[in-house]
């Protein structure tokens, strides 16, 4: 269509920035709409670029390696490259050469894209060029980019040939390692800790046994740490299990120094069989008559067993702590111990993928597991405490479990998304993050997010928003005359006595009124107090926070508030 001359020089390739060749064998993956552009063809790309990168310029050579690392890419090109010996080119650049920077990057990029394609094999590589990539890695002053490179190399290298794992594993230091993976660089990272994943699965028993418990304990990913967790996850408790029936007794023996199992006590198989009925109920098991049911739903199975155990064992402080300052609490506010840890086990597992395969484009990346023998026990440690201080912020009741283990959730996941370097920063920061951090974080990204909102669904919204109000309004006013429980409070502490308040169906007259224990929801006539207008409506606690109203559309002359009434 040009009148091109010698047009065997040119192909055709996307245009959208794939560094893809059309060929014959291609041809057929083209689709309507399509944008191609005409370019040099393959063979004379490949020509020129392995000519620039001999060039005595360094401008030259520096912007052949780089177009080189972008055209490798393509499979086509890697062809003809490699036919016209182009790798021994880039080996003599690596093995010969000194330079450290942009250059040698474009070169190992080259070279890597060239080696994705199989036309040769890794364990052609000289001695002296792996040599020389693995004093990149272990160089200080040297390119970020080049050790990531460098890194990803050695990677690829270990698992083809016991001879090149065995030579990776001497060249390259442990501690070298490590300290690749207590910098700030996220990529480099990433690159370090593939490469002791490689590592690790080419090691024989014998060596890892040879390299130590300790510094494999440090050199292990997250990841395969944390699958061995993964076992336990998925095992339910089996009741006639006698180590797991101790575990289970040792949480309760902890907590409460039981009369029953003093010295000498003569107390009955039933007796003592209610005792620790109500202990297990005040640790907060479900099934308190058999707390081995409460840990039959596997994930998170055994695992929320043993962390249990784990915190009542190496922080008895805080878990008397835990258990005795909810055993004092009323028991609609007491927050459950068992109950939230099984809940929160299974939330750590989920946060952290437990039992999920590797993924090999996963980017997140925690240093803070690094160094820690039980590392997942630790962060359920810190995790549970701050359950009980997000349950009191909340002033939560047993109908509020479910939305304190989410606001929980939340918590654990914006912490862990700014990858602090230690347990002991994490503890600090998730701890900052508290109840009423989290319902600003809530209602900034709320607030973004409808700003970002389009036109349409603006209008939308307002046209809306009367019916709504109305909606929540009507809402509102039958959950007033369906009325609730309170328990009398006088001005130094909380009693026995209860009291109910419901709105009349007319919507004019709050009757209330003492109730007995037990009863749910007392008719409307057996109420004998009443109060009408805005100014005799009387303050209610807690429950009735959310009604933002009062029936006459008024504002309430005083809070209404938990503790007031």
């Amino acid at each position: 269509r040009w009148s091109l001359p010698n047009a065997e020089r040119y192909a055709l390739q996307y245009a959208d920035g794939r560094q893809t060749y059309i060929t014959e064998s291609n041809r057929g993956e083209i689709k309507n709409g399509s944008i191609l552009r005409l370019t040099t063809s393959p063979d004379q790309e490949a020509e020129q670029l392995y000519s620039g990168i001999q060039s005595n310029n360094s401008d030259v050579k520096t912007d052949s390696l780089k177009k080189l690392a972008s055209l490798s890419q393509d499979v086509t090109f890697a062809q003809e490259f490699i036919n016209r010996n182009g790798l021994k080119q880039i080996f003599y650049i690596v093995e010969e050469g000194n330079d450290t920077g942009e250059m040698l990057a474009h070169t190992l990029k080259a070279f890597m894209e060239l080696m994705e394609h199989d036309f040769v094999s890794w364990e052609t590589l000289s001695a002296a060029f792996i040599k020389k990539i693995v004093s990149y890695v272990n160089m200080n002053a040297v390119d970020a980019s080049v050790q990531q490179l460098s890194l990803s190399i050695l990677e690829n290298m270990v698992p083809t040939s016991r001879l090149l794992f065995e030579l990776v594993k001497k060249e390259v230091t442990l501690d070298r390692l490590l300290t690749h993976l207590q910098v700030t660089n996220a990529q480099l990272q990433l690159k370090a800790m593939a490469l002791l994943i490689a590592l690790l699965l080419a090691a024989t028993d014998a060596e890892r046994r040879e390299l130590g418990a300790a510094a494999w304990g440090n050199l292990l990913t997250r990841s395969l740490l944390l699958n061995l967790c993964e076992r336990r996850m998925r095992t339910s408790m089996d009741p006639y299990s006698q180590e797991q029936r101790e575990l289970l007794q040792s949480l309760r023996q902890t907590a409460f120094e039981s009369e029953s199992e003093a010295p000498g006590s003569n107390f009955s198989t039933e007796r003592r069989r209610s005792l620790c009925a109500k202990e297990f109920r005040k640790l907060g098991f479900m099934n308190n008559s058999n707390p081995a049911e409460d840990l039959r739903r596997a994930p998170p199975g055994l695992l929320a067993l043993d962390n249990m155990v784990y915190f009542s064992r190496h922080t008895p402080n805080a878990y008397s702590r835990f258990v005795l300052e909810n055993s004092s609490r009323e028991d609609k506010h007491e927050c459950p111990f068992a109950r939230s840890s099984i809940q929160l086990t299974l939330i750590l597992c989920e946060i952290l993928h437990v039992g999920e395969p590797c993924s090999e484009t996963a980017q997140a990346f925690y240093p803070m597991f690094f160094g820690q023998d039980h590392f997942f026990e630790e962060l359920f440690c810190i995790c549970i405490q701050l359950v009980n201080k997000t349950w009191k912020e909340m002033r939560a009741t047993q109908e509020d479990f479910d939305k304190v283990l989410q606001v929980v959730r939340e918590q654990i996941t914006r912490t862990l998304s700014l990858k602090p370097t230690s347990l002991e920063l994490f503890k600090t920061r998730v701890n900052a993050l508290n109840y009423s951090e989290i319902l600003k974080l809530r209602q900034t990204e709320r607030l973004h997010q409808e700003e970002t909102l389009a036109v349409p669904v603006l209008e939308l919204r307002e046209r809306l928003k009367p019916e709504l109000l109305e909606l929540i309004r009507q809402q509102r006013l039958l959950h007033l005359c369906e009325g609730t429980l309170f328990r009398k409070i006088s001005s130094r502490r909380r009693q026995d006595k209860l009291w109910y308040c419901r709105l009349s169906p007319n919507h004019k007259v709050l009757h209330y009124g003492d109730v007995e224990e037990g009863v749910d929801s007392p008719p409307i006539e057996s109420l004998p107090e009443k109060s009408r207008g805005a100014e005799a409506c009387p303050h209610v606690p807690c429950h009735w926070e959310k009604v933002a109203i009062n029936p006459w559309g008024v504002a309430c002359p005083a809070p209404w508030t938990a503790g007031v009434g």
